[in-house]
């Protein structure tokens, strides 16, 4: 059973919310709010643009809304030489691939550079296929290794071999329970174990990373800091000489990212961990980083931009809690109190919406605010009792 339905790329969504009336949200005040960005245009698909001593930042095409990924090349050396450490890898498409062939090629940008075209290592943050769906034809391609979280490679693998198989009907039975239509439940059959197309097959072996390790990466200390919410175990990595945090999705200066329940874990609270873990960054890391992140820019301001995330995710919880007090509700019945843009009754967009949905109730549901009841057809409906 997969932790994400089939969708490739469900990294992140839109940061805007309704707006609401000054009243609405008098407990959660709204200070001024500016992020820094240094560079005001991205590289060019494959150029890298040096962003740090020994930093590079490297921008691939995704077919996707969200439509590239930035990926972190890190000096580096081994017993074979000089290199480059690279954290995360893009998708496994034909545009990713030809990207990568002209980059590591004879004459290809990275090889004018002083640690030459060769990959040392390679670090993911995550297991979501923009991260780590080139992994697989690196790591082969360079006979090096991979490194990541525990949790994060397993459930990859899980994912991965989902590929090919009928929807389960735990997947069925959840999606009825949250107020799909059968024309949203066939799609969700058609698109199921769509995940490891675009994944290259992983290494069979890993070198697992874990929170609060310091990594020596050419020279210089990293250390790993693990948020969840977004995925299990997501790891950043942060050096404090370079004053550079490498934050892949788990902060985001445009958009916020997906936080979803799946049919896996129905009654997961991964709000819950992706608000503690903001917090944890909060508390754990300087202002004064450089955030290097896997969509949009890099950016200054990171204790703004996670007081930001927290708040949004405050209102979008209030709203709720109003909602659900004007009487009991399904899943998908409350779309509106938590996207600004409406949300298609089929497909993927109406997949992450309802995961986002489910993530609000839950987490609800564990404060003790609100009680999940099914009903005679097997739909499940959420009221408020606080």
């Amino acid at each position: 059973m997969p932790a994400t339905d089939s969708a490739p790329a469900a990294a992140a969504s839109a940061d805007g919310r309704p707006d609401l009336p000054p009243e609405a949200d008098e407990a959660i005040a709204e200070p001024p709010y500016k992020l820094d960005y240094p560079w005001a245009e991205a590289p060019a698909p494959g150029q890298p643009l040096e962003v740090a001593p020994g930093v590079l930042w490297l921008r691939l095409p995704m077919p996707f809304a969200l439509n590239h990924i930035n990926l972190w090349l890190i000096a580096d050396e081994d017993a074979q030489g000089p290199g480059w450490a690279l954290v995360d890898t893009g998708t496994k498409t034909p545009e990713a691939l030809a990207v990568w062939r002209a980059l590591i090629a004879e004459d290809g940008p990275l090889a004018a550079t002083p640690q030459g075209a060769r990959i040392t290592r390679i670090f993911c943050t995550h297991m979501h296929p923009d991260h780590v769906g080139m992994a697989g034809w690196l790591t082969r391609k360079f006979q090096c290794r991979l490194w990541m979280t525990r949790e994060e490679y397993l459930t990859c693998r899980v994912l991965a071999a989902d590929t090919g198989r009928e929807a389960p009907e735990d997947g069925v039975r959840f999606y009825r329970q949250c107020g799909w239509p059968e024309e949203a439940i066939d799609v969700y059959r058609a698109r199921f174990g769509g995940f490891g197309k675009f994944v290259h097959p992983l290494p069979e072996s890993f070198r697992r990373i874990v929170d609060g390790e310091v990594i020596r990466i050419g020279a210089h200390d990293w250390r790993v800091i693990v948020g969840r919410g977004h995925s299990p175990e997501h790891a950043c990595l942060v050096c404090d000489d370079l004053k550079v945090l490498v934050s892949g999705d788990q902060v985001l200066p445009k958009i916020s990212s997906n936080v979803s329940v799946f049919p896996t874990e129905p009654d997961a609270d991964p709000l819950g961990d992706w608000i503690s873990s903001l917090e944890k960054l909060h508390g754990a890391l300087g202002d004064d980083l450089l955030v290097l992140p896997a969509h949009n820019e890099p950016f200054r301001g990171l204790h703004a931009r996670l007081q930001r995330l927290m708040r949004g995710h405050q209102r979008g919880l209030q709203r709720l809690g109003r909602t659900l007090r004007d009487g009991p509700r399904r899943a998908i019945d409350v779309f509106g109190a938590l996207f600004a843009r409406p949300i298609d009754g089929k497909g993927e967009l109406l997949g992450m919406a309802t995961g986002e949905s489910m993530a609000h109730l839950n987490h609800l549901v564990h404060r003790g605010e609100v009680r999940a009841e099914l009903d005679a057809a097997g739909v499940r409906w959420y009221r408020w009792v606080a």
